[in-house]
């Protein structure tokens, strides 16, 4: 399975007031492991970026006067998500934006009718109802280490998301925890390692340990008088 982790950057927040994407950041994952793969680009947006987001990003006009057109990147993108799940932390906001870059150019492409879409908002409203849960409360709810955002950043945020939705969903092998942290049970020393597909063997008992084992199960059951071991071996 794989999934991409996107998060997008803008001049305002609503593309049908003509607000366009200024960043694009993508985290790959293959089988819940990160792979080291990502996509990060800088989007010139042919408009001024909004005093408010430039508060809340610190993307200033200047900085994106000799950035590409999404025209240019586009393709590019679109290859490097296509077919993937997307995981997006309030995905409505990005894929419109997306959907909306993309209808500008001809033949217009929907996001989902090429991607999957997973809403990490939805998935921690629905696991924390009640509580907050944006990007920074999350960070500290699962003890992932957001200590150099400041200021939002696509691929930062894309990161950090990427951490804490392994987390949300039931974390996985590519996590590794510092035992040195002292933070807990997930505390800051949370760090990506690659996931090894055959790191796990299996060792099995060996026929004398099995034979130890099934004369142990059968004192227990001749003082108990049943038990579900018991069970299970008459239906091997």
């Amino acid at each position: 399975m794989r999934q991409i982790v996107l998060d997008t950057e803008t001049t305002g927040i609503n593309p049908n007031e003509g607000h366009r994407i200024i960043e694009i950041g993508c985290i790959e994952l293959v089988e819940r492991a990160l792979t080291g793969r990502n996509y990060h680009v800088y989007v010139n947006p042919g408009r001024e970026v909004e005093a408010e987001a430039v508060a809340i990003h610190g993307i200033t006009n200047e900085f994106l006067a000799d950035k590409p057109l999404f025209a240019v990147v586009a393709d590019e993108f679109f290859e490097f998500i296509r077919g993937a799940e997307l995981v997006i932390h309030n995905a409505a906001f990005d894929v419109g934006f997306m959907d909306a870059e993309f209808g500008r150019l001809d033949g217009g492409r929907k996001t989902a009718e090429h991607c999957g879409i997973v809403d990490t908002l939805a998935i921690a409203r629905k696991r924390h109802p009640g509580q907050k849960n944006n990007l920074n409360a999350l960070c500290k709810r699962y003890g992932v280490d957001n200590s150099n955002r400041e200021l939002h950043g696509a691929l930062l945020d894309a990161e950090i998301l990427a951490d804490v939705y392994l987390l949300l969903t039931g974390g996985q092998t590519a996590l590794l925890l510092d035992s040195g942290s002292g933070e807990g049970a997930y505390g800051d020393g949370i760090r990506r390692v690659q996931a090894a597909r055959d790191a796990l063997q299996v060792i099995r008992a060996s026929a004398d340990e099995d034979l130890a084992h099934r004369e142990f199960m059968a004192m227990m059951e001749k003082k108990a008088g049943s038990t579900v071991w018991s069970q299970v071996l008459g239906a091997e």
